[in-house]
């Protein structure tokens, strides 16, 4: 019989392990999906941008190699269900796009500034935080569920019985494991030979190691919850589980839903059923990775607010990314790299809406200023 005490305990140090690795990997790349918008509408440097398209390509083909080899099942992840919460994923994105323009970075880049030193990150945590729980509990729960959550699609009117491309594109042209395989596999060598496709980026050894190592610590995040947490049947309740989950189902990494997670947590600490779960882990670890790459490379630097309006300005952004990342079901991390590794329709629309709503941030900061 399984120790689950254990096996939870390993879910966990696993994340909190992985986590640090890409607060570390991420700091020193200066990965930051906000950051590749920007530099790309900007000023045209395409090089960040090609960093993330990598590690998309890497988890892509990581995921695809996990699920084939009948490691992970990623149809019980949140992101393949068969039901796309189609305006959820255009709203919550759109907003979290916004958001993290305004607080100068997403939740992942929140928590990397934050290992640095900036406290301005510190307050920007701690609003994200309010704002998801109150997005998955509480007061803006109310309005995503009755106003955005009830437009659904369902892909079952297809034929397929998940919302995965692959899926979809096998149900309507047959083909099974062919398609299933190489699809994923056709998407993620187009993207990494785009990104390589640039002189200036191949001469970027960091951003080029920051982007096959995030994409891979993605692909180890399924891994860790999808095979090592995975219980055919639990013997506390003799049903299949994925131990120290918050969804109860194979996740990897994302960074909004955990941070309001972890301040429950916290509020709650003497309740014996409360847990560090795997994104709570991985909140940590980011954190503690990413200050110890600042450490480790003089760059930790305290920093705080320029001016009122900069603290507004922060403060709306994370309201904006807790309410926009938990209704979109995910972060530029998790629908833009973790989502986008299963290739699940909601996780394009999803991630093509935060890249919108960043550039609209962007449009409107340039008219503000001009």
């Amino acid at each position: 019989m399984p120790d689950v005490n254990h096996l939870s305990g390993e879910v966990a140090w696993l994340a909190f392990a992985l986590a640090g690795v890409f607060g570390a990997v991420a700091n020193r790349a200066n990965f930051c999906t906000m950051g590749a918008i920007t530099d790309a509408v900007l000023v045209g440097d395409w090089r960040r941008m090609r960093m993330w398209l990598l590690a998309i390509a890497v988890a892509i083909a990581g995921a695809t190699w996990l699920e084939g080899a009948g490691t992970v099942d990623l149809s019980k992840s949140i992101y393949t269900a068969a039901k796309v919460s189609w305006l959820s994923h255009i709203v919550g994105g759109l907003l979290f796009g916004f958001g993290m323009t305004l607080a100068s970075g997403c939740g992942s880049k929140t928590l990397i500034r934050l290992g640095s030193g900036n406290l301005k990150s510190l307050i920007v945590l701690i609003v994200l935080g309010i704002s998801a729980y109150m997005t998955l509990k509480g007061l803006f729960a109310v309005w995503r569920v009755n106003a955005l959550d009830g437009f659904r699609f369902d892909i079952a009117t297809l034929g397929a019985s998940r919302s995965d491309l692959p899926s979809i594109v096998t149900a309507m042209i047959g083909s099974g494991a062919l398609v299933k395989i190489g699809l994923p596999l056709l998407i993620a060598a187009i993207f990494a030979l785009w990104a390589f496709g640039s002189r200036d980026f191949r001469a970027s050894h960091e951003m080029i190691v920051g982007g096959v190592v995030i994409g891979a610590v993605i692909v180890g995040g399924w891994y860790v919850t999808g095979h090592i947490g995975h219980l055919a049947e639990d013997p506390r309740t003799l049903e299949e589980a994925f131990l120290a989950t918050n969804s109860g189902k194979p996740e990897s990494f994302s960074f909004v839903a955990p941070v309001a997670s972890l301040l429950e947590l916290l509020m709650l600490w003497s309740d014996q059923t409360r847990i560090v779960t795997f994104g709570i882990a991985g909140v940590l670890g980011m954190l503690v990775g990413s200050g110890a790459m600042a450490l480790a490379t003089q760059t930790f630097r305290w920093e705080g607010f320029a001016s009122v309006e900069d603290l507004v300005n922060h403060i709306v952004g994370g309201v904006l990314m807790g309410f926009g990342g938990v209704t979109a079901l995910g972060c530029t991390i998790g629908q833009g790299l973790t989502g986008m590794s299963t290739l699940a329709i909601g996780s394009v629309i999803a991630t093509l809406s935060i890249v919108a709503g960043c550039v609209a941030a962007l449009k409107y900061q340039y008219w503000r200023t001009g």
